[in-house]
């Protein structure tokens, strides 16, 4: 097997597969990425994780390079917040599938659909949600109201979207207030938990100040956190379940997956927030939370890959957080922990969700005349 690479694609002349896959993703400034250079010696806490050495664009590379070896062709595009650059290397290149990494245009969010809608156009077959389906998950308030009116439980809520002298509402205390249009918990931090009218007010307003959008404001559930990674397309599955494990967690900080949490390793949330796959749970608790979470996945509407993000009640009660589409595959996530506890291994994921994009293309006959 020889291999060689040119501008980021690595070819393999052994072709198991004979598919092209483009992973594509954008990140508009990768020169602004460093290796951590903060010396874990000077943290106040004991760290659990050791600090990722490594960048997005390297993951991708990576990514590539492993798919390839397996026997795709494969290969990473960073479109830098320009379509045309997809546009052309599409044109040009013409892969089978596009696995799908684009979660932000032009610093825009919302955009994450609009790349999406543009895939469709073009008949490219893609991993993932599609449009709507990212909308919907996008729109925390929608989604909330498309669970319940489906009999998923979820936490009581509001929803403000301008400026009051006082925000009224019927909740009961501690509150969570989060960024209305916001993923990958941008806007949770320790600060985001409200027990008063004063620091609900004070939140509220950080949310409208900060991030230009609504604050959704929800009942905080006290209890375990489950993630359920669900696998599939017209027949999706359940993986094993991971919790969160809060037993670590200091005092002055609330038991939340926080953005420090999941993003800053110089943080004390980050080493103290301990994922546990599989999920120490009772029979009847697991089967109840694979149920959920599948439903919750058809009902989104959402397809390959997802995260079901849930909270466990002091009273055995399941409530739906979020519904993650296009969750995070790096090998240590969350997603590829749940995978490999079901006996996947990193490569295999990856494949099984390549080859559902690009069954599901042929079964739909959606691919671009003028592809081949």
């Amino acid at each position: 097997m020889v291999f060689y690479a040119n501008s980021g694609r690595y070819f393999c002349n052994m072709k198991k597969k004979n598919l092209k896959v483009a992973i594509v993703y954008n990140e508009p400034h990768p020169e602004m990425y460093k290796i951590p250079s903060k010396n874990e010696g000077n943290i106040d806490f004991e760290p659990y994780f050791e600090v990722e050495k490594i960048t997005p664009m390297e993951e991708y590379e990576i990514m590539a390079m492993r798919l390839t070896k397996a026997g795709f062709y494969a290969y990473s595009l960073n479109i830098k917040d320009n379509i045309f650059t997809f546009i052309e290397d599409y044109k040009k290149s013409k892969p089978d599938v596009v696995f799908n990494f684009v979660e932000i245009y032009k610093d825009k969010p919302y955009l994450e659909m609009n790349v999406v809608s543009l895939y469709e156009l073009l008949g490219v077959a893609y991993t993932g949600a599609p449009p709507m389906a990212l909308a919907n998950c996008q729109n925390k308030q929608m989604a909330k109201r498309i669970l319940s009116s489906a009999g998923i439980l979820t936490p009581h809520f509001t929803y403000f979207d301008k400026p009051h002298k006082t925000y009224k509402h019927n909740l009961r205390y501690p509150l969570i207030v989060k960024p209305a249009f916001e993923d990958a918990s941008v806007g949770i931090e320790n600060s985001a938990i409200v027990t008063d009218t004063k620091s609900l007010k004070k939140r509220v307003e950080f949310v409208f100040d900060h991030f230009k959008q609504p604050a959704l404001c929800e009942e905080f559930i006290d209890g375990r956190e489950l993630n359920v990674a669900v696998l599939g397309d017209e027949n999706p599955v359940a993986l094993p379940i991971s919790e969160i494990d809060f037993s670590q967690m200091p005092e002055h900080l609330y038991n939340i997956v926080s953005y420090q949490a999941k993003w800053d390793p110089f943080h004390e949330a980050y080493h103290k927030t301990i994922p546990i796959c599989p999920a120490k749970l009772s029979k009847r608790i697991e089967t109840q939370a694979k149920e959920i979470a599948v439903e919750a996945f058809r009902i989104m509407g959402v397809r390959d890959y997802a995260r079901v993000d849930m909270r466990l009640s002091k009273d055995n009660k399941l409530y739906v957080l979020e519904v993650n589409p296009n969750p995070d595959l790096t090998e240590d996530a969350g997603f590829m922990r749940s995978s490999k506890a079901a006996g996947y291994s990193y490569v295999k994921t990856l494949e099984k969700i390549i080859m559902l994009a690009y069954k599901r293309a042929k079964r739909n006959k959606i691919f671009n005349q003028n592809h081949y």
